[in-house]
């Protein structure tokens, strides 16, 4: 089997900045690998068109074609193009692209099946961030989802979301992100900082972070000693126009608790394992997700874990069981939480280890592989069905 996935990202130094998308398209790379599968990774907004070989995933980039007016339009027809002529050389045998701003709304291959995998779309996103989406935007992810030959989505919170503010009424097999567990493994030599909160991910709104200054004045007004540490970029602020979160942030906290601050911006990601093993316990107070790859690496790197219980969340954790789950507007309940863990090294292991065992159960690469290979071939067997 050979499958394609188009893609506005890939973590690699040649393509480009990625994130969440990527990430998880990466990790399922590597698992199909694994059991057999060819993979192509199609990224378009490249600066040239090149293909190279990255560790067995072959990398073909797409330069965008520009011409005023049209530019989204010739693009379209151009990765159209491509499709058609590796599916008919039998290069690839199905193509799978994300949500994000529709790519394949003007897409229709001759014969290569077409899905559609939900991460979260713009329309999906501003649902829940509560703000007006681009008209532009919502056309062309409406229309790619009602082109596409097959649906997949990463929660069924994300899925039932997605039907409901397009109309929609499609029947979404749901297959959630996976990281390799293995990867994951907690390692003693490492020192483990005491009462240190970790956030990793990007500094912005929708993942909560206007929030977590209040609850950390809270937990600093029970313990002044406890330390939060910051990973991730800085991104501006789409609702005030504010360039920075990081300084809208600064200003939320209290002077004592942000003198017990350490923002670290980005770190390579190879350091975030160590940084996730020094931490006492994970934070991720979100608005807005879909099934976020970071929350999977501190599950299994048994992380006392305590994140928002918006939808997609209750897909991964189980409150009580192997984390806490609090709305991030409660800022006394999750502050409470996070010090429960910190005062509780029992209650932090039975959890964590809980935590580690469900990620290894439900979201290592080898098990979610295998169902992304059964969901592919039978549409594939149904495309050529109707050849």
């Amino acid at each position: 089997m050979k499958i394609a996935f188009l893609t506005p990202e890939y973590p690699h130094s040649k393509t480009g900045n990625s994130g969440g998308i990527g990430t998880s398209i990466k990790n399922l790379a590597i698992g199909l690998l694994a059991k057999g599968v060819s993979v192509r990774i199609l990224v378009y907004g490249q600066k040239q068109d090149v293909t190279f070989d990255d560790d067995g995933v072959l990398i073909q980039q797409i330069k965008n074609i520009r011409f005023k007016g049209l530019s989204w339009f010739l693009t379209r027809k151009k990765i159209e193009k491509i499709i058609n002529e590796l599916h008919s050389e039998k290069e690839i045998d199905l193509v799978e692209a994300p949500d994000w701003t529709g790519i394949t709304s003007f897409i229709k291959p001759k014969s290569c099946p077409v899905i559609i995998r939900l991460h979260g779309s713009d329309t999906y996103f501003c649902h829940l961030d509560n703000r007006p989406v681009k008209w532009i935007n919502k056309f062309h992810e409406k229309r790619a989802l009602e082109n596409a030959d097959g649906f997949l989505s990463v929660s069924r919170f994300t899925a039932d979301t997605t039907n409901m503010i397009f109309g929609l009424d499609k029947k979404f097999t749901i297959i959630p992100n996976s990281i390799d567990v293995n990867l994951f493994q907690i390692h003693n030599e490492i020192y483990r900082q005491q009462k240190t909160i970790l956030y990793f991910g990007s500094l912005i709104r929708k993942k909560g972070l206007l929030e977590l200054p209040l609850i950390f004045n809270k937990i600093v007004e029970n313990d002044s000693d406890t330390k939060l540490m910051l990973i991730g970029k800085d991104v501006p602020d789409i609702i005030s126009g504010n360039p920075s979160t990081w300084k809208m942030m600064q200003k939320l906290f209290s002077e004592k608790a942000l003198q017990n601050v350490n923002y670290l911006g980005s770190v390579p990601y190879i350091e975030i394992k160590d940084k996730i093993q020094q931490a006492t316990v994970c934070v991720f107070p979100s608005f807005a997700e879909a099934f976020p790859v970071s929350w999977l690496e501190a599950m299994a790197m048994k992380k006392p874990i305590v994140a928002s219980n918006i939808g997609w969340a209750k897909e991964m954790i189980d409150e009580g069981k192997n984390g806490f789950l609090v709305h991030p507007a409660n800022h006394k309940v999750f502050a409470q939480k996070i010090i429960d863990f910190m005062k509780d090294e029992v209650l932090s292991v039975k959890l964590a280890q809980a935590a580690r065992d469900k990620a290894e159960k439900y979201f290592d690469i080898n098990v979610i592989a295998s169902q992304n290979i059964e969901f592919y071939e039978k549409i594939i067997s149904q495309k050529n069905k109707y050849k």
